[in-house]
C-alpha cells in the first residue's frame, strides 16, 4: 500500500469496523494522542483514501429478500454503446453494483427486489427496455455466505 504506515493502516482497519468510532477512541486504538490521530485521518480523507462515511443497512430488514446477479451481453462493444448501458444502469437503485467484465459477458451486475414478482418489473420495465442489449441471464442468490466493504489494510 503506497505511502501508508502501520498507524495509517490500523486507523483505517477500524473506521472500515466503525465510521462512528469517536477520534479519540481511535486515538487511543491506535497509540496516539487525539491530535496526531485527527491530522492523520484528515489527510487520508484528502489523499482520497477514505472517500465517505456511511451506514450499511440490512437488506432483508428493509424487506429486499432477492438478490440477483445478471450477467448482460450487449449487441456491440462500441465505446458509445457502453456509457449509454453505464449512464442508464447508474440510475436504478435496484442496481447495488455493476463491473465491465472480460469473457464471455460485458457485465455483471448485482440487482436487489422484494420479490420475484418486483423483480420481473425490474426486467420488464427497465432492462428489458434498453437498447442494444444481446443478451440477459439471471442468477439468484440462495443464502449469503459473507459480505464485506472492508478492504484488506
Amino acid at each position: 500500500m503506497p505511502d501508508l504506515d502501520a498507524i495509517d493502516r490500523k486507523i483505517l482497519g477500524h473506521l472500515q469496523a466503525d465510521g462512528r468510532i469517536t477520534t479519540p477512541a481511535l486515538a487511543d486504538k491506535v497509540g496516539l494522542s487525539v491530535s496526531p490521530c485527527h491530522r492523520r485521518v484528515k489527510l487520508l480523507e484528502e489523499r482520497g483514501v477514505i472517500t465517505r462515511y456511511l451506514a450499511t443497512v440490512d437488506q432483508k430488514a428493509l424487506g429486499l429478500h432477492v438478490s440477483v446477479f445478471i450477467s448482460i451481453k450487449l449487441a456491440r462493444q462500441k465505446e458509445e454503446d457502453l456509457k449509454r448501458f453505464e449512464k442508464a444502469i447508474s440510475a436504478w437503485p435496484e442496481v447495488l453494483e455493476c463491473y465491465l467484465m472480460t469473457g464471455n459477458r460485458d457485465y455483471l451486475l448485482r440487482v436487489v427486489a422484494a420479490d420475484l414478482s418486483s423483480y420481473e418489473a425490474f426486467l420488464k420495465s427497465k432492462l428489458t427496455r434498453l437498447d442494444g442489449i444481446a443478451s440477459i441471464e439471471s442468477s439468484f442468490a440462495l443464502s449469503q455466505v459473507k459480505y464485506s466493504i472492508a478492504l484488506p489494510v
